[in-house]
């Protein structure tokens, strides 16, 4: 009877500490992929970052972002899954490596993305030449925002 009773216990334990585990797990951000040990979050759908937002064959980079150093697909994916605004990474940090390659898994400084000419300088994939019209969402830029005009 004890040994029913002491199964029973550990039973209900493990039980509810999973169950308080997974809640507390819902309030952070879940790792979907991962590219040579770097965690990508977001709305993955392969293992290439693209997501559900940006998925042409082209979408192939995730971006690290200034405010949480993680790995995001794209802004959606930040803007649905992180519990903070977004931080634009200033043109002084343009030398840190915050541009990811989904197809070799090699990290790009922001300088050398936007140098790129739109294709991965270590294994030659195509970059989304798309990508540039959102540069203001990752990266200052000269251009004035909205609310500054």
């Amino acid at each position: 009877m004890k040994s029913i009773l002491c199964l029973a216990f550990i039973f209900g334990f493990v039980f509810l500490s999973g169950t308080i585990l997974a809640q507390q797990n819902e309030v952070l951000p879940l790792v979907k992929s991962s590219i040579k040990g770097i965690n990508i979050y977001g709305k993955t759908v392969d293992n290439q970052t693209r997501c559900q937002h940006w998925h042409s064959d082209l979408d192939v980079i995730a971006i690290k972002f200034k405010c949480c150093e993680k790995y995001y697909p794209c802004f959606s994916c930040h803007e649905e899954e992180a519990d903070h605004k977004p931080e634009v990474w200033p043109k002084s940090e343009f030398d840190t490596k915050a541009i990811l390659c989904g197809v070799c898994g090699s990290e790009l400084t922001i300088e050398a993305y936007q140098a790129s000419g739109n294709t991965c300088p270590n294994c030659t994939a195509a970059f989304n030449p798309g990508c540039s019209k959102h540069y203001h969402l990752y990266f200052e830029t000269d251009t004035p925002k909205k609310s500054d005009l």
